[in-house]
């Protein structure tokens, strides 16, 4: 087990010991996440890269001598990580970039990368005989502690907002969890449930204010690094809501380079959509996360909709600390970017995650992805999550009578 040194402020720069608090900073407020810090120095000399390398265990759990556990502690069954690391070389060329490979993190048990964060929080509840588990979510966060919620037999309380598509909350329903469906926004959705949750004395996976979630979450750098031969690529684009999850991979990416596994970190670029991109206008204003207000957000990616994203201050230092940048695209190129990324890849990825592609050709365009970069794109949640959206970005099929010569008049046709 790493063992934590500090839980440090993103905002002040307090440093608290482990177990002296449990959410946020207690002088910043909500704002003031927390980073989970360990004693590199001493992982320097206790851990071997080429080790881990070998390990048979093909999961996030590969890592967890970089992970904030106790030696005996029991994880969650479920196999989360070590998701699939593809080449895309069609992909490469359509973007005009040297080499492009996705990273299809759809794969995980509950379709989505939000199993990595939720499998650590399952955990560290576990950990500390905790029974009762909760979130707000608009659906895949939701989705991933019920799964593995249920995998270990643990109560789990959902907020979501009434709105999210309906096969998530379906996949919530049937893993068993007590789903309240609040009729308002997922910023709503998440304020009711911290106040709930710290009344009732359950654990919350609430993004960003739950500095763990960020401790699963950075997993997948992890794995980018070591599929690649801990050789980086120039360039990791993924979508933002919360933040969360550029905010992970940044920190994954910090401590393979705070150990010397890796010679760089990445340039991460974020997407937004265009009708919900505060940290896109965070970024291009110079604005720090305590300046932030919340704006009105919607989008078809449901995923990524945050009207003030709750993360707020890692993400926004993802990018700047990289040189990276954020992109917006529009509802019709997440739409449009379904197809065209599964026709590339053969990934079937939900808006959310396809949104990620439209960004990366948005990049390219304006330089922040140049020709000569290598570029890996993170696909964060599986297409089925929301078919009613897959349906919408494609048409054709044609009815054909149950014949020889009709189906080749059809085929001739085209």
């Amino acid at each position: 087990m790493a063992s934590i040194l500090e839980l440090k402020c993103t905002v002040c720069g307090r440093s608290y010991a482990p177990d002296a608090v449990e959410y946020t900073c207690p002088v910043c407020g909500e704002v003031g996440t927390l980073d989970v810090l360990y004693d590199y120095d001493a992982l320097k000399k206790s851990l071997d890269r080429d080790e881990i390398s070998t390990s048979r265990a093909m999961w996030m759990w590969r890592y967890r001598a970089l992970m904030p556990l106790l030696p005996d502690s029991a994880v969650p069954p479920l196999r989360v990580g070590w998701t699939p690391f593809y080449d895309a070389p069609r992909m490469a060329d359509m973007l005009g970039v040297k080499r492009a490979w996705v990273k299809d993190d759809g794969a995980n048990p509950t379709g989505s990368l939000k199993d990595r964060a939720s499998a650590m929080v399952v955990a560290r509840a576990m950990e500390q005989g905790i029974k009762t588990v909760s979130t707000a979510s608009t659906g895949n966060a939701a989705a991933a502690l019920a799964g593995i919620g249920a995998s270990v037999g643990l109560d789990t309380i959902i907020f979501v907002p009434a709105t999210a598509p309906e096969a998530k909350i379906a996949q919530l329903l049937v893993y068993g969890a007590k789903v309240l469906l609040i009729e308002d926004t997922y910023d709503v959705a998440f304020d009711l449930c911290m106040q709930v949750s710290q009344q009732e004395g359950w654990y919350c996976r609430n993004t960003g204010v739950n500095p763990f979630t960020t401790e699963g979450k950075k997993t997948a750098a992890y794995e980018i690094a070591e599929q690649r031969g801990w050789d980086v690529p120039d360039v990791v684009v993924v979508s933002v809501g919360d933040g969360s999850i550029i905010g992970g991979l940044h920190k994954g990416f910090y401590d393979l380079h705070k150990l010397g596994w890796i010679q760089r970190i990445p340039r991460l670029i974020g997407v937004q959509s265009e009708t919900s991109a505060p940290l896109v206008d965070a970024w291009e204003n110079g604005l720090d996360a305590a300046q932030m207000q919340p704006m009105e957000a919607h989008s078809i990616a449901d995923s990524i909709v945050a009207g003030l994203p709750r993360d707020r201050v890692k993400a926004l230092r993802a990018v700047r600390d990289t040189q990276g940048a954020y992109v917006t695209v529009s509802d019709e190129q997440i739409l449009a970017a379904i197809p065209q990324f599964a026709r590339l890849t053969g990934v079937f990825a939900e808006p959310a995650a396809a949104a990620a592609f439209a960004g990366a050709r948005r990049a390219v365009e304006t330089g922040f992805i140049e020709p000569s970069d290598a570029v890996v794109i993170l696909s964060t949640g599986n297409g089925l999550k929301d078919v009613k959206r897959a349906q919408q970005s494609v048409s054709g099929g044609v009815r054909v009578q149950p014949n020889l010569e009709a189906i080749k008049r059809v085929l001739r046709a085209e």
